[in-house]
């Protein structure tokens, strides 16, 4: 899955997604963690751009909430659907991110199973379309499926993102041979989202030929999360260029 692409400097390139450009490859979620400082001083560490934030678990009648523990001017916000399990709860939280003033991306997650968090197709596919009907620029969480990857895209998705494993499991990358036809296929950006438990699964992924990763748990849920996120950081960058 390698790229034929000139590499030129000691970082990745930018990474396009519909009309934005980001500097990291690395999207890093803000749950989990034990405290804000801690929180904050891990995404630091990842050197991430693009952090994801769920809606449904901030106290929005708190002002001490995640979003006034977030430096706005540094990450850029991306509100996600977590615990959504049909599409019209899925719906109804982006647009009442929107609504927050968070603007009209997110990471769509409509699941299907309680316990793996696995999603749910036929709901992903049915808010996808919607959402994208109503101006949002969707990032979504989906299974490895192949063919599902190829309807998300003909709805108009800005990105893919498949899990390597599910949510929280840290079992990383379980089949590759689905994500290489993801990739092989797909003209939106592909990132893998969901399953990453350590730094070599970060790398692994970008080896197949993803542009980044979203990962939460693995540096959260890290003895040293600080430490962790910035094994993640050079993991990335060390499987980009592998994939040159």
């Amino acid at each position: 899955m390698g790229s034929s692409e000139t590499v030129t400097g000691n970082t990745p390139t930018p990474l396009t997604l519909g009309d934005r450009t980001f500097r990291s490859r690395l999207f890093v979620g803000t749950g989990k963690y034990s405290d804000a400082e801690t929180m904050n001083a891990a995404l630091e560490a990842s050197g991430c751009e693009v952090v994801t934030v769920a809606i449904r678990r901030v106290d929005l009648n708190s002002g001490d909430n995640l979003l006034s523990q977030l430096d706005r001017e540094k990450y850029f916000l991306l509100p996600n659907t977590a615990g959504c399990f049909n599409a019209e709860d899925a719906v109804r939280v982006c647009q009442l991110s929107r609504e927050l003033g968070l603007g009209d991306w997110v990471k769509l997650e409509v699941l299907g199973d309680r316990k793996t968090l696995l999603p749910d197709p036929v709901g992903t596919l049915e808010a996808c379309r919607e959402l994208v009907d109503d101006g949002f620029k969707v990032l979504v969480y989906s299974s490895d499926d192949p063919v599902l990857a190829l309807r998300l895209q003909d709805a108009g998705a800005t990105s893919v993102m498949p899990a390597g494993s599910p949510i929280g499991s840290g079992q990383g990358i379980l089949n590759s041979n689905n994500l290489a036809i993801i990739l092989e296929q797909l003209e939106v950006p592909v990132i893998i989202d969901a399953g990453v438990g350590t730094a070599s699964d970060v790398t692994i992924a970008m080896e197949l030929g993803a542009e980044g990763v979203l990962l939460n748990t693995g540096i959260a849920g890290a003895k040293d999360p600080v430490a962790m996120a910035h094994a993640m950081r050079h993991a990335l960058d060390a499987g980009w260029f592998a994939a040159r």
